[in-house]
């Protein structure tokens, strides 16, 4: 087990505080971007891979991983609502013989970082998929709800069986899999496609607008999209909280709210165009965290990354999590760890999610782990409730204190050597570990909940020559 280091002077009768902050890097799949890394692969070369990716994260001392579990209403989990996604075997609805998100959720708890599943929740067929979707995927079996863009397939947001269906599917994985988060990404109403004359086409949803005039909708067409949009957020997050108040909710929306929030910006209109009023979400608290992609450089005023950032923070009114989305693939590693500075600077969000895990690599890599050089604990959510952990057994033998804890993901242990604290954040798979005292005359025992709320600390009694102090 390769446990998670730092030591740091501090007064000999307390431990330094423990540093919190969001650490975690998207892991996309649609398309093969980062895994695994072409369809078709053996079953124990995707799962090396895999591992290859969660190491390198534990490495970096990032703290999670945003998993895509749903690219185009398939899956990398076993389902009964949709098909094996085409990602993993080269054939849509195969089987690729292990359940990915069962492994991933393992081996991310074995490493002491947090798994948030990532769903997409309209899109419905990739064009970089080939050949045609399987018999059970849903543009064969409900092609009434399934809508021809560009060279997309996406559902109808506003069709009320849609929103039954993706919210089944979403809420199916929360139920059977023991995930930390769920996460939605930018895509809501699909980016707008042109036509030859370079024209915006329409997005096809003329049927269910005629069914919403006819039975006496009063809202304009934008604003009824808008709606559909803002109902499936808020009955997702509330139906997963339902379930499991401990998993938190996350959107990652576009920077951008609308042109001109705050002064001075330009660019695309995701209220307008995409239907997402993603600025509301996060003023009514809906969410647990979120993740604006600023995924600009920090001096263009145009698209400026600090006042992008600042008119978020200000927008958070029911102060939950603002962790920032980075474009680390666009970015050089100085630029990079400009955006990483100013968020911690900020006062106000507290992480960083990187696109995506592929990018983490060379200079960054090198960048990323010199600005992550200490372990940090994901912020709490109190929230979402603040019971500590029970059940906690310490057996003190001669040069080891042994513990279990099955409620815990990870613990934090600090012991004192000579006049150095030493800060480990140590997960606690299969409820059971061993932390050796070594020459510690002091050790201090943190738990933290599901939730992130820390216990008070547990004064470990060193035996022996070098204890108790």
């Amino acid at each position: 087990m390769l446990l998670l280091s730092l030591a740091l002077a501090a007064p000999a009768d307390s431990p330094p505080p423990i540093p919190r902050e969001f650490r975690a890097a998207w892991v996309a799949t649609v398309a093969n971007i980062d895994w695994p890394s072409k369809p078709g692969l053996p079953a124990d070369v995707q799962k090396k891979e895999l591992l290859d990716t969660l190491d390198r994260c534990q490495k970096l001392n990032l703290n999670a991983v945003v998993f895509q579990v749903r690219p185009m209403c398939d899956a990398l989990y076993k389902s009964d609502l949709e098909p094996w996604s085409i990602v993993l075997t080269g054939e849509p609805g195969q089987d690729p013989g292990y359940d990915p998100l069962t492994f991933a959720v393992e081996q991310a708890h074995a490493r002491g970082l947090e798994l948030h599943a990532w769903f997409n929740p309209y899109r419905a067929w990739h064009p970089s998929a080939k050949g045609e979707p399987p018999a059970n995927h849903l543009a064969k079996t409900r092609p009434e709800l399934v809508k021809s863009y560009g060279k997309y397939l996406w559902l109808n947001p506003t069709h009320p069986a849609v929103q039954t269906h993706s919210l089944a599917v979403l809420l199916d994985c929360v139920k059977r899999y023991d995930l930390d988060g769920v996460h939605m990404d930018d895509y809501f109403y699909p980016y707008p496609e042109a036509d030859a004359d370079k024209k915006e086409v329409p997005f096809p949803d003329d049927d269910t607008w005629a069914t919403y005039q006819q039975g006496g909708g009063k809202l304009a067409r934008d604003d009824w999209r808008r709606a559909a949009v803002d109902g499936f957020i808020k009955t997702w997050a509330d139906e997963t909280h339902k379930l499991k108040p401990w998993v938190k909710v996350g959107v990652s929306p576009f920077g951008i709210w609308r042109p001109g929030h705050p002064p001075g910006i330009q660019g695309f209109d995701q209220y307008a165009k995409l239907y997402a009023d993603a600025k509301k979400w996060l003023n009514e608290g809906w969410v647990d965290y979120f993740t604006p992609q600023l995924y600009w450089p920090v001096q263009p005023e145009k698209q400026s990354y600090p006042k992008l950032l600042d008119w978020w923070a200000a927008e958070n009114t029911q102060k939950r999590h603002l962790w920032v989305g980075n474009n680390a693939g666009r970015h050089a590693p100085d630029e990079l760890a400009a955006q990483i500075e100013l968020t911690r600077k900020s006062g106000t969000a507290t992480g960083n999610v990187h696109f995506s895990m592929k990018a983490l690599a060379g200079a960054k890599a090198v960048t990323l782990a010199k600005l992550y050089a200490e372990p940090a604990l994901v912020p709490a959510s109190p929230w979402l409730g603040d019971a500590k952990p029970s059940g906690i057994t310490l057996t003190v033998g001669a040069g080891a204190v042994t513990v279990v804890a099955p409620a815990d993901r990870v613990l934090v242990v600090q012991t004192l050597a000579g006049e150095t604290w030493t800060t480990r954040i140590v997960p606690v798979a299969g409820g059971e570990v061993q932390l050796p005292f070594g020459s510690a005359r002091r050790m201090v025992l943190t738990r933290v909940s599901r939730t992130g709320v820390a216990s008070p600390p547990i004064i470990v009694q060193v035996p022996g020559p070098g204890g108790p102090p």
